[in-house]
């Protein structure tokens, strides 16, 4: 047993299975995620990653089990729910608001916990300009004049801004320069020391491997490896797959 078995289970994923009417997505996914824990998802385009993120938030239906902090995350509960509970995705299209200023945009993040009459946001939209400064920077522009990169950062310190147990990030390093990318992923990476448990779906299998703890590859729908991270970086198959000929070093 690993020190990360020690850790509590956040979200637990048992046999879950999506369809698209008679076309199967995802065919009994199983995966576990632990406090502190950064887990990736890699797999090639069309595997059901983004699928199973929309499942996990309760944007798709679903068979299976899903459990996240010991309670179990049916198919009528809401997105907004799980969003009360500490889940939250980036998605892979960002969907900011352009026409609104990082900050507005920062703010919206927030709207459930005011909602639920949780004031202290300004302590929260403090910490995300620690972890993006060049968010401070920018925070009266408006969010469709970003480059890339900037957006994808407004994108995850939104989502930071809901103070999520859970983040779940859909392709985060999608469309960036290498540079950006490995930025994003220094950030990622020190989610933990905040408390915050990442699942990490990604095309880039070198870079997700990196920074996370356990990682799983997802091919037509199923799980056909997983593992401690560096295993599968060092495993033939993954090298082979993923990694190509520069995987082993």
């Amino acid at each position: 047993m690993n020190a990360s078995d020690a850790r509590p289970v956040l979200l637990e994923a048992k046999d879950l299975s999506v369809a698209y009417g008679k076309v199967e997505a995802l065919h009994k996914v199983s995966l576990t995620i632990r406090e502190g824990e950064i887990v990736t998802v890699i797999g090639p385009n069309g595997a059901g990653k983004t699928t199973l993120l929309s499942c996990l938030m309760g944007l798709l239906p679903g068979q299976g089990a899903v459990s996240y902090v010991g309670r179990s995350l049916g198919n009528d509960f809401e997105v907004e729910e799980r969003v009360g509970l500490g889940l939250t995705l980036v998605p892979e299209k960002r969907e900011l608001f352009s026409d609104m200023s990082v900050e507005d945009n920062l703010l919206l993040g927030a709207f459930d916990r005011y909602r639920r009459g949780d004031r202290d946001f300004a302590t929260t939209m403090n910490e995300v300009y620690g972890i993006f400064p060049r968010l401070r920077e920018r925070s009266g522009q408006m969010a469709g004049t970003l480059s890339g990169g900037e957006r994808q950062m407004l994108a995850m310190g939104r989502a930071l801004m809901a103070k999520p147990k859970l983040l779940m990030l859909d392709e985060p390093s999608l469309g960036l320069a290498p540079l950006i990318i490995r930025e994003i992923f220094r950030i990622v990476s020190g989610l933990r020391e905040m408390g915050v448990s990442v699942l990490l779906v990604e095309q880039n299998a070198r870079a997700a491997l990196q920074v996370a703890d356990f990682g799983y590859v997802l091919e037509t729908g199923e799980i056909s490896l997983e593992g401690p991270s560096k295993e599968l970086a060092n495993d033939p198959r993954v090298i082979e797959a993923y990694l190509g000929l520069g995987g082993k070093h």
